[in-house]
This record gives structure tokens, sequence and C-alpha cells, in this order.
């Protein structure tokens, strides 16, 4: 039997452990009720949570100056909320929604994004694919709508109607609806992902839809950033655009390991695409919740951040100079030229490779891209076609200097070596020709550069060969790329090997044609003015660029800096260079040039070029001549390089007064005949 002392010792032990209980859950309940109350509140309010990814705003673009030349302005873009847009169960209520948005949006002009790769035909009783989307009409057969690859236009467009339920609906109506609903698709229209309907609409029509919210269900507006030019004509082919990221890019990242939306957008052409991966904003994280009183709060998880700021090289000032000359100086080579206007200039600190402008003629507007796209992909002149870097061309006598350095290096000529220009040169039975009109018919080096004797290096080019003359041209940075940041093309050098893979046979004479820049080699401008560039500075090839730093957004780290890269220091000898810079020298003073660089506050060397070619004009062949110019300046303390290359001008002497322009401009106005501040200088 158990004792009273037991009893008290069990009674007690209960007593402490119900007590024990009693004092944590009161305190459990203090932390619940008090010290947690708002949070557990909140949490038992809330009947909705989504995350959702938010796209930093992108960074800017500067040119070296500081100016702004692409920056971000906060604008409306229309989306498809999933959580409260009608399921796709709900497939006609779907349709009604977009139907009424895209009634709205072509009633008041305005544009919807539209990426179906199928159009109405004019009459509007058949369909039929757009050009150029091959990728995403493979897409869309196979991967999307489970045809064959023969499907027609109309096969997948009948598909389109039968998937949507769009049978009740005109046929252009119905294929509008069905690009909505083919782009949700391919999206993955989802919870993290919303589908953006437009992009830019104005606030009255953002007003209107949230008046009709109760019929556009699951319609919202998001604040988002736009990129804004400040000048969109001044150099679109630099700057390049953005655009929403395709199938292929998306796919493309995604194996590369970088974290993409299906719905992001991303650089397509130009800096914006070269610079992406310093451009592109980090991707933050928002939280919404829903509470049952139909309270919406949101929290940044993780907050996006701003991209990087690229700062280029590009001078603005200097690239309105260089863009109005060429434009205004092809335009009055137009009564002379048989073809439309055409051509490029580009500008290069020969110190260093930066460079200072660039501009393609004919161009366009960045800013109206998508607006002009159909006018601009269709012209016959090709505006969004980057001469200076992408056009390869017969440079002409603007060869010439890379013809007397391999002579002057091999020890073939000195400057004391002369030829007798006899106006006709006979070599194995083929006659070649100098049209030029000397002042004196025996000449040396020097004098052949500035008066462009064909003979004299008709001679030269018979002392070596081919393989040596492309050995000095591979030297200084021609028939290949450059190196610089933006797609270019690769050029050729004219050789045996070139013409095999044509099928033709090497002919002596194209030896010659060569040395005096009218054989098979072609360049591009960008190439050319490096080329000028290295003969000006002594021998030092430096890699051409367009970015000079990139920053961050609040400006406090350097995350690139461009200072000059060395390609190759050439060895050429400072007496060959000295030699073929004072024939340059001739021709800017008293030569081709004399008369448009007279006036100039320096002097100015140049080599002038003109190469033949056969165009299409009216169905009929006709040859037509190519100009061009290469210029450095001062004469005696070389700064900047130019090379102007146009269509059709009757000659590189006609472009003169364009490269003048741009001396005046720098030379004066710019006041660089000092060398600049360098950064982080205090002033004497």
């Amino acid at each position: 039997m158990p004792t009273k002392k037991s009893y008290s010792v069990r009674g007690i032990s209960t007593i402490v452990v119900l007590c024990l209980i009693f004092g944590i859950f009161s305190g459990v309940l203090f932390k619940i009720q008090v010290i947690d109350g708002e949070k557990y509140a909140a949490a038992g309010n809330s009947i909705m949570v989504k995350t959702v990814s938010v796209e930093g705003a992108r960074g800017e673009i500067l040119d070296r100056n500081g100016n702004p030349l692409v920056i971000n302005r906060q604008g409306n873009s229309l989306i498809f909320d999933y959580s409260y847009f009608p399921s796709a169960k709900e497939q006609s209520k779907r349709n009604q929604i977009i139907n009424a948005l895209i009634t709205m949006f072509e009633q008041k002009g305005l544009e919807w994004i539209d990426n179906l790769p199928i159009v109405m035909s004019a009459d509007g009783k058949s369909v039929e694919f757009m050009p150029d989307r091959e990728k995403d009409i493979d897409e869309l057969r196979t991967e999307f709508l489970e045809l064959q690859t023969y499907a027609t236009a109309q096969n997948c467009m009948d598909a389109l109607v039968e998937k949507y339920s769009l049978q009740s609906y005109p046929p252009r109506q119905a294929r509008k609806i069905a690009s909505v609903c083919y782009e949700m698709r391919r999206i993955v229209f989802s919870t993290s992902t919303p589908y953006t309907f437009a992009n830019d609409v104005p606030t009255d029509v953002v007003a209107l839809i949230k008046e009709n919210s109760a019929f556009f269900l699951g319609v919202d507006v998001q604040i988002v950033s736009y990129r804004e030019y400040t000048d969109g004509s001044l150099m679109p082919h630099i700057l390049g655009r953005v655009g929403p990221i395709s199938a292929e890019e998306y796919k493309a990242k995604k194996e590369s390991g970088e974290n993409y939306a299906l719905n992001a957008v991303i650089g397509k052409e130009g800096i914006e695409s070269a610079m992406e991966k310093y451009l592109r904003g980090t991707i933050g994280t928002k939280t919404i919740s829903t509470d049952t009183n139909g309270k919406v709060t949101t929290e940044y998880t993780v907050t996006p951040t701003q991209g990087n700021t690229v700062q280029l090289t590009i001078d603005s000032n200097l690239q309105q100079v260089a863009k109005d000359a060429l434009s205004k100086g092809l335009e009055q080579l137009r009564e002379d030229s048989l073809v439309d206007p055409a051509g490029a200039v580009i500008i290069q600190d020969v110190n260093n490779g930066e460079i200072l402008a660039s501009y393609s003629y004919p161009s366009y507007d960045v800013s109206t891209f998508s607006q002009d796209y159909k006018e601009l992909s269709t012209a016959t002149n090709s505006p969004l076609w980057n001469r200076a870097l992408m056009s390869t061309y017969s440079p002409g006598s603007t060869f010439k200097p890379c013809t007397a350095i391999c002579a002057l290096e091999e020890g073939l000529i000195t400057s004391n070596t002369y030829f007798r220009c006899t106006r006709a040169y006979n070599y194995l039975n083929h006659q070649f020709q100098c049209l030029q009109r000397h002042e004196s018919l025996t000449m040396n080096v020097v004098s052949a550069i500035n008066e462009s004797c064909n003979i004299f290096f008709y001679n030269v080019a018979e002392l070596t060969n081919i393989q040596t003359i492309n050995e000095y041209a591979t030297i200084l940075g021609l028939g290949s790329k450059t190196g610089i940041e933006l797609p270019e093309a690769n050029g050729r050098l004219d050789s045996p090997e070139y013409r095999a893979s044509l099928g033709q046979q090497w002919m002596p004479g194209f030896t010659l044609q060569n040395a005096i820049g009218n054989g098979g080699s072609m360049f591009s401008p960008v190439q050319l003015v490096n080329y000028c560039s290295t003969i000006a500075n002594g021998g030092t090839r430096f890699r051409p660029h367009f970015v000079k730093t990139v920053k961050s957004a609040d400006y406090s780290k350097t995350l690139v800096d461009n200072s000059a890269e060395i390609l190759l220091e050439t060895g050429i000898s400072a007496e060959t260079l000295r030699t073929v810079r004072r024939g340059m020298e001739l021709v800017g003073t008293i030569g081709y040039c004399k008369n448009a660089f007279k006036d100039l506050p320096v002097k100015a060397a140049a080599k002038t070029g003109t190469s033949q070619v056969d165009r299409k004009i009216n169905g009929q062949t006709i040859t037509t001549n190519n100009g061009f110019l290469i210029t450095y300046a001062p004469a005696d303390n070389p700064q900047i390089a130019i090379c102007i290359a146009a269509e059709g001008a009757g000659s590189g002497s006609s472009l003169a007064p364009i490269a003048a322009s741009i001396y005046d401009y720098y030379f004066t106005e710019m006041g660089t005949l000092d060398k600049p501040q360098q950064e982080n200088q205090l002033l004497g």
C-alpha cells in the first residue's frame, strides 16, 4: 500500500509538469498573439500568394564624354495576369477579351505584339508565311501544331482556328487572336511568366481598361523601363537595338547557364547585343499576396538591379559632323553617279585604336525601327547594312602604300629608285595603262604615291610576287577581321589558292593588278582606317574598339577598362614609313586633295583610290567606280585617321571635301591639337 509520502511526491510532480506545460503553452500563445500577431493575422487572411520574376532595367550607353546615347524611361506595359485571366478551359472568354483589346488598339492606331509568322494576303482571302521567318515557321508547324514539315500556311491557320475555337470569327480577326494565343503558349504563360500584350501603352488606354476591369479579367498594367535614344538616327548601326528574346536565343542562353525568362528583352544588334552581359540588369523576385478583403501586398524578396553603364569611344559631336559631311558629300555626288549614293566614314585615334566616329549611309532611325522595318528590310539601298564594318571593296590605289612598304622593306627599291611612266606597260602580251597626267614621267616611290602612277607599281610588282605582297598586307591588318566588338566582314587577299577555289587559274597579270589595288583583294573600311593608322603612328597596329569603359550603375566600380591593345608591332622600319608618309603628305598638300585641304588648320596626308565594279542597273550590266580615301592628320604629328568609301563615286579625290569638313571641326571647334588631359590629373 502506497504511503502518504509517495502520494505527496507524485502529486507535486504532476503539478510541476502541468505548470511547465501551461507555461510553455502560455509563452507560445503570447508569441503568436502579441509578438507575431500581425504576421499570423496577415497569413490567416491571405488567400493567394504568387512569386513573379522582375527584370532589372538595362544599363545606359554613353559617349566618350559622358553624354547619354541610350537611356531608360518608365512606361506602361499591358500584361495578362495568369492568376486572374480566364483559364485555357475557358477559351471562348479568352478570345472575347483578346478580340476586344485588339479592336480597341487598332481603333486608336496603337501597336500590339504580333509575332505569328503567318500573314493575310492583300485580298484577305488566303494566308501566307512571312519571309525570313523559316525557324519560327518550322517551330510553329512541327513543335507547336505537330504538323508535317511540308504543311502550308493555310494548313497551319486551319489548325490554329480549330485549336483555339476561332471558327466564329472572320479570317483576319481569327488570325490576330490566334497570334496572341500562340505567343502565350510560346512563352509558357503561367503565374511566374505573365504575357505582355502591348508595350508603351498610353495612360488613357490604361484608364479605359481599368474602368472595365470586370470584363478585362486578368488584364493588368506593369510599370517597366523602355529604351530611349537621345538621337535614334545618329549611330543606329553602332548602338543597335533590343527586342523580345527568340526561342533560339532563349535555348542558347539556357544552354550556356544564363537565366533568361521566355518573355525577356535582349540586345539584338550593335552594342546592345555585343555588351549584353554588362547592360542586362539582374533579375529580382517579388511576392504578391492577396488577402480575403482583396488587399494586395507586394514585397521584393530579391531586389532587381540596373545593368552596368557602357561608355563608348565615340564622340557624339564628331559623329554628328561625320554623319552630316558624309550624307551631304554623297548626295552631291549623286548627279555624277549611275547608282544611288551609299558609303561609309570611320574615324580612328591612331595612337590607341579608339573609334571616334563611324557612320554608314544610307541609314535609319533606330527609335522607329519597328514601325519602319518592312520598308527598311525591302529597300534596295540596304539602309540596315553597316557598310563601315560589313562591306568589303577592292581598295584601288589606297593599296599602293602597302605595295611600296613591301618593296622598300624587301630591298627591291629605295627612295632613289626611279621608273619611267610610258603610260602603257606591256607584260606577257597584255598591255596595262596609266591614265594619270604626271608633271614628270620619271618618278620615285614618293612621287609615284603622290601622283598614283600605275606604271611605277607595275614595275615594282614584277620585282616581287603575290605571296610577299600579301605578307605585308597581313602585317598591316588587311584581309582579316580587326577584332572590333561588332560583327565585321573578314575580307580577303587575292591569291592562287583563292582563284583555285573559284575554279580559276592564277594568271601572272593578277599580281600587277593587285599591286595597284584592282585585283581580287577585298577590304572593309574599318580595315583600311586601321591600316592607315598603322602607317601614321610608326608601325603599331592596335585593335580598333568602340567600348572605352564599363562601370557599375552607380559608377563605384570599373568592370572593363579598354586601354590601347597592341595587336602587332609590325617591325616596319622608320625610314620606310617616313618615305611612304612623305608621298601621302604630298597627296594632301600638292596632290589630288590639295584644293579641299588647303585651308585646314593642319597639314593632312592622304591616299586616294578608285576601283571598278560591275553593277546591274535597269537590267543591264554597267561598269561603275567606287571611290576611297584614307587620310590622317596632322601630317607631322598624327592624331586621327579617316577612311571614306563611296559606292558609285567617280574618284577617291571627290571624297576629300568630306574629310576636310571633319578635320576642320576636329582641329578647331574640338580644340584637340594638344593631347587631351588624362583622367584624375590635376590642372597645372
